[in-house]
């Protein structure tokens, strides 16, 4: 089955990780495995011979770039000069990839039309194992610290972004993100309005519960929240609440599962919990989907944000999660659990199809 992800930091891994999605997982882990710079060292599920074979035709994807000030909590880059600098770094290698026929970017409702027909076409031939189209992507930014000024949306824009995340961790020069408090700065919410005046999306995640709602009260574009799951479920500021959800489903967004193990389930150690210790598997996730799927009264507001290689790998997701083609497992997990073939095809593309088409 097609399955759209809402939410993988590809460039982010190319660029700043050194990996080369070209080539196949093990060759990637094995190129890895001897550093320690990061926890997910070896440990990657994402490569583009993964997403085919797990039928990923479609993502969004992002460009990453936290500018900090001296005394921020989080790390990030030292000005937002540099911070732009990173996400044009990120655009190129996003650009050769297209050239490679690797990925085909996506901005507009009729390419994207296009482009899941022919997925759909490919996966419906006697042997779909053959060459697959590119991977789509629609392009997001995570955190608009590398915005100089609110008027560089529109340059992103003809490049084509069509999504922004005002917030990540901690303060922001546009808005305050998970692990901060406050509401949007002055600039955030003109970024919000030059963002309705081009049509691009508005990312609800990672913002604060006061950014949230001021955000939405001043932005009437639509909305989405890609990568996060349920604070009912896992108590944190970096979940939504029942009320921040039933807001999304009144606008008719979308909520991407995230599959970093500490959003799955409570009481999550960094860098000492196991997902082999706490229990955490794939089907975890559907706690999550069916308290989503109980607020909206159906199963249209849900979709996978899987963030899967978000700054971590196999050490903090799902145990039964080799590469992210095991989100494949879904649909007989989801039939299990109860939902129809229409409920399943909604979750693994169709939710996300719907409110890409309509915003684009």
């Amino acid at each position: 089955m097609l399955l759209i992800d809402g939410h993988l930091d590809l460039s982010m891994n190319a660029v700043h990780w050194n990996r080369d999605l070209t080539r196949p997982l093990d060759e990637v882990r094995r190129r890895e495995a001897h550093l320690k710079d990061k926890p997910d060292r070896g440990r990657g599920v994402i490569t583009f011979p993964e997403l085919r074979r797990g039928n990923i035709g479609l993502c969004i994807a992002t460009q990453i770039g936290h500018s900090v000030s001296e005394s921020s909590p989080v790390q990030g880059w030292h000005s937002p000069e540099i911070a732009w600098a990173q996400t044009q770094a990120q655009l190129a290698w996003y650009r050769v990839m297209e050239e490679r026929g690797e990925l085909l970017q996506i901005v507009d409702r009729a390419g994207l039309l296009a482009h899941v027909a022919a997925w759909q076409t490919h996966l419906s031939t006697p042997d779909p194992s053959g060459d697959a189209p590119p991977i789509g992507y629609l392009l997001s930014l995570e955190g608009a610290d590398s915005m100089l000024t609110p008027a560089y949306v529109e340059k992103a824009y003809a490049y084509g972004l069509r999504a922004i995340g005002p917030a990540h961790y901690g303060p922001g020069r546009y808005a305050p993100g998970t692990g901060a408090t406050g509401g949007l700065e002055p600039r955030g919410r003109e970024l919000l309005k030059q963002m309705r005046e081009l049509g691009i999306c508005l990312d609800l995640t990672h913002l604060t519960d006061e950014a949230f709602w001021e955000a939405l009260d001043l932005f009437d574009g639509p909305v989405w929240a890609s990568h996060q799951n349920c604070r009912a479920l896992v108590p944190h500021q970096r979940q939504h609440s029942d009320e921040q959800i039933k807001a999304i489903i009144a606008r008719d967004g979308i909520l991407g599962m995230a599959f970093d193990a500490w959003m799955m389930v409570p009481g999550w150690v960094r860098f000492e919990t196991t997902p082999q210790a706490s229990g955490v598997c794939i089907e975890t996730i559907v706690n999550h989907i069916d308290h989503i799927c109980q607020l909206a009264g159906s199963a249209r507001q849900v979709g996978i944000g899987s963030d899967l290689d978000g700054g971590y790998g196999q050490e903090q997701t799902a145990a039964d999660l080799e590469t992210i083609a095991d989100l494949q497992k879904l649909p007989q997990i989801l039939a299990r659990r109860g939902y129809s073939t229409e409920d399943i095809q909604g979750i693994m593309h169709g939710n996300w199809l719907r409110v890409l088409s309509a915003a684009l």
